[in-house]
């Protein structure tokens, strides 16, 4: 095995630990905090990511300058992610538990290397479609007990739609970041993607919900958990997202996304939300197999 891909395992993993627990953070914001608002939230973290990571960039002379052919790639990307997809994925997050938000989110990689197939003409190894579909099968078994006292009401419906949403946008982002992560660094993607983010969030925050600024309680706690969102979250998961994408492949980098709900039922039973149960220990045992396998290189691949 390449030892870039070995260096690679542990900064995407790192990258799925934060997403994981973003889920359990932003609904622990939106319990805690009853005027913040889903732009507000969003416009806090870009803010936040962008006020650390651009100047320490340009301090250390390491921020790339889009060239003028990528600057619409540039735009699409932040227009998907983190415009849309936060949007959707945020307001689903505060319609449904965070558990259940972090299930639907898991069902990326199991479009994204279709959407390669269609758009690039990829081949889908079976190594990935067996990982997926294991991994699916270990996230179901987790929270097949929420599940079945799930109390579907028309907001939880409409939150697994927005979410459904945020799935449709990570596939499509994901293939527009194949356009542009071979020719600049991982943490510059990022940096231009939360400042270019920022830009679209910031009038509509104001707009609808500049008001509500003032409402809110701006504690230690508020504070410390916007930090972490938008710092782990919002940029190093990000950066090591695009790291995997350029080393591993889309579908291969994807597939980690699968244990996402692991490390958020993990952040739940931390915070006293549930518990850990026989039933998801299995879970994530099937889970972590699923990407295992889905990291194993074909037999053709090994005889060219």
């Amino acid at each position: 095995m390449k030892k870039s891909r070995l260096l690679t395992y542990p900064i995407i993993i790192a990258s799925v630990v934060f997403w994981g627990i973003s889920f359990i953070l932003t609904k622990e914001l939106f319990l805690t905090e009853e005027h913040m608002t889903v732009t507000t939230l969003i416009t806090l973290r870009l803010a936040i990511a962008t006020a650390v990571m651009f100047p320490a960039l340009l301090l250390m002379r390491k921020l790339q300058r889009i060239r003028r052919e990528d600057i619409k790639w540039f735009l699409l990307l932040a227009f998907c992610e983190p415009f849309i997809y936060h949007l959707c994925e945020t307001s689903g997050v505060q319609l449904v538990s965070g558990s259940l938000a972090s299930v639907v989110i898991a069902t990326i990689p199991l479009f994204v290397p279709f959407g390669m197939w269609i758009a690039y003409h990829h081949r889908i190894r079976p190594a990935i479609i067996i990982g997926v579909v294991l991994s699916l099968i270990g996230v179901l078994i987790m929270l097949g007990g929420e599940f079945s006292t799930l109390n579907f009401q028309l907001s939880t419906f409409k939150g697994i739609l927005f979410l459904s949403g945020a799935v449709a946008i990570a596939v499509v982002y994901t293939l527009l970041l194949v356009k542009v992560v071979d020719h600049y660094h991982p943490i510059v993607v990022t940096t231009w993607q939360n400042l270019i983010g920022l830009a679209y969030f910031l009038p509509l925050m104001l707009a609808f919900d500049g008001g509500q600024l003032a409402m809110l309680s701006w504690s230690p706690k508020m504070l410390l958990l916007i930090l972490v969102l938008g710092i782990c979250c919002s940029t190093l998961a990000y950066a090591g997202y695009n790291y995997g994408v350029r080393t591993l492949g889309a579908a291969e980098a994807c597939i980690f996304n699968n244990a996402i709900p692991v490390f958020s039922l993990i952040a739940a039973v931390l915070l006293g939300q549930e518990r850990f149960g026989w039933l998801k220990v299995v879970g994530v045992v099937v889970v972590i197999s699923g990407v295992v396998i889905s990291q194993l290189p074909d037999k053709k691949s090994k005889t060219q």
